[in-house]
């Protein structure tokens, strides 16, 4: 899977979890559903974090 910045826009619909610059685990990560048509991806809670899919939306 492809990590992405805070602030893009996601490449697809899904679960997203908040991992550090290199894609490694991070204490305590966010995790977002993003919805066709959401706005960009949110912050991380730290500067260097990006995204990473997940899996698909939750119910």
């Amino acid at each position: 899977m492809a990590m992405q910045k805070p602030g893009e826009k996601p490449a697809m619909s899904g679960e997203y979890l908040e991992v550090g610059p290199r894609g490694g685990q991070v204490p305590a990560p966010r995790q977002v559903s993003i919805e066709k048509g959401d706005t960009p991806l949110s912050p991380t809670q730290k500067p260097g974090r990006k995204w990473i899919k997940v899996g698909p939306v939750k119910p």
